[in-house]
């Protein structure tokens, strides 16, 4: 399965840098409709692997859940969830490897706290990979008043038990920042 966000975001590059491999579970928060994340993921984690796909939107879910049951992807599990609401994922606390958020924070009312979900979830030692939008991309992106500063973002998840790992340019029009749970 090809995804075309893969010529502004590759998300193979990302795995790399958080060392996702066979066996781990991991998260995609606001997964999306394309699971951009979701199915190259659902690949490398493998059968003894699990990735949750969270988003707030049902038909979003509905159309990744076909997706997945239409591709033979039994280790991808969509859940219903506000991100922005501490504790309503249903997902064990500290068992995740891996969280992603992907054009995520942009689009939250409340980014705070969509981290500190990512936090609870994630165990000690374990990744989360934030990408978003450094500026517009033609139509595509938010407005400027949505942009992200990465500067303040790694100020606050390292008050939150996370460690910044890297601090890079992804794309032309996005950033990525890794950090590491304490």
């Amino acid at each position: 399965m090809s995804h075309a966000g893969t010529a502004l975001i590759d998300p193979y590059k990302v795995f790399e840098k958080v060392g996702l491999t066979h066996g781990m579970r991991v998260a995609d928060f606001g997964c999306g409709r394309t699971g951009h994340f979701v199915f190259p993921s659902a690949k490398i984690v493998g059968e003894n692997g699990i990735v949750y796909a969270i988003d707030v939107v049902q038909n979003i879910l509905e159309s990744i859940k076909s997706l997945a049951k239409s591709e033979g992807y039994d280790n991808v599990q969509v859940i219903w969830s506000d991100v922005e609401c501490v504790g309503k994922t249903p997902i064990p606390e500290n068992s995740l490897n891996a969280c992603f958020f992907v054009n995520l924070l942009s689009q939250v009312k409340d980014r705070w706290s969509t981290i500190k979900e990512a936090v609870r979830l994630l165990k000690s030692g374990s990744f989360l990979a934030i990408i978003d939008w450094s500026k517009k991309l033609g139509p595509l992106g938010p407005s400027k008043e949505r942009l992200v500063s990465p500067d303040s973002i790694v100020e606050f998840s390292e008050e939150n038990k996370l460690i910044l790992q890297e601090n890079t340019a992804l794309s032309d029009y996005h950033f990525l920042l890794i950090f590491k749970k304490i």
